[in-house]
């Protein structure tokens, strides 16, 4: 990964010349930079359970994209050595010192524009979706500061781009749910299973281009918490399974005492034992994503989801006759 110093506008570029991956690492820094792209993650989801969205649609992140890559001194560095290399033929290299004017020292690779524009290149989504390689019809082209990109040039980075490359960066709370009883319960008694609203607050990322002054924000709000027992002896509460987030922004209602012959608003009955084993309880929250970003633009991403499993322990009721 280039370093800070790439850029003289102190935006970051590449400086080699492979595939920059996209995608940054799970470590919870709360500002990270690939290639042209900063992320800020400072509004993210934290904790050793919080995790990735997974779309509920067929959408997947943007698989490629061009932005601004080098300077005119960095494509310059990384291109010379590969021609000293002769590995590209004579033919191919004389006809890329061609194009980049590379013999002239004072507008070679158009350093003549420094500090005016950049030299694109494309980006690639390192889990490779489909797409991943629409991007490789381009060599490097120049763009002055201020300009737009040639208009034939499909993937040039855009907000709605960034907010795409914002969700998949986007981490949200675990979903453990907490259930009364605890730990374990007994055949055909309700089970109430309920989300802390403190905990599953808004969440967001925001992805941006310096150089270009391009930005765009996506935010993930907690919708919905499915509930699935483990087994097909139980039923759930409500019957579909689908808890709907209240209005103090939990998800289901925490028991308390007297509430022991109400029917629990979010929750669980099993109506067998676990059999000295336990139940695969899975709790999955669905997450509404939406986006703003440069120029009043923003609109609604495909839902997201995340979920995890729980172990419950299902006792049959002990009965004594006297």
């Amino acid at each position: 990964m280039a370093s800070a110093d790439d850029s003289p506008t102190g935006g970051t570029l590449e400086s080699t010349d492979t595939q920059q991956q996209a995608n940054v690492s799970d470590k919870g820094d709360l500002s990270v930079t690939v290639g042209a792209v900063v992320f800020d993650r400072s509004k993210n989801g934290t904790g050793n359970s919080a995790g990735r969205l997974t779309s509920t649609t067929s959408w997947t992140p943007p698989a490629c994209w061009y932005a601004p890559k080098y300077t005119p001194e960095k494509l310059q560095a990384y291109l010379e050595p590969i021609w000293a290399a002769d590995s590209t033929g004579s033919e191919w290299d004389a006809q890329q010192r061609e194009k980049y004017n590379a013999l002239d020292p004072d507008k070679g690779f158009n350093k003549d524009k420094t500090g005016k524009g950049y030299w694109w290149g494309s980006y690639v989504n390192e889990s490779y979706p489909p797409g991943w390689d629409a991007c490789f019809d381009k060599e490097y082209f120049w763009v002055d500061e201020g300009d737009a990109p040639p208009a034939d040039v499909k993937n040039a980075i855009t907000p709605e781009i960034l907010a795409g490359l914002a969700y998949n960066e986007i981490r949200v709370p675990g979903t453990e749910v907490t259930l009364a009883p605890a730990g374990q319960t007994k055949v055909n008694l309700p089970t109430w299973a309920w989300l802390d609203g403190a905990e599953f607050k808004p969440v967001s990322v925001t992805a941006s281009v310096p150089v270009l002054g391009l930005t765009a924000t996506a935010t993930a709000e907690p919708l919905s918490l499915k509930i699935e027992p483990g087994t097909a002896d139980a039923v759930t509460y409500p019957a579909s399974g689908v808890c709907e987030i209240s209005g103090s922004g939990g998800i289901g209602e925490p028991y308390a005492r007297g509430k022991a012959e109400r029917t629990p608003p979010c929750g669980v009955k099993y109506l067998h034992s676990s059999g000295g084993r336990s139940y695969p309880l899975r709790a999955t929250v669905t997450w509404k994503i939406t986006w703003t970003g440069t120029g009043g633009a923003g609109g609604d991403l495909p839902d997201g989801s995340f979920g995890a499993t729980q172990d419950v322990v299902v006792q049959e009721i002990q009965a004594v006759n006297r």
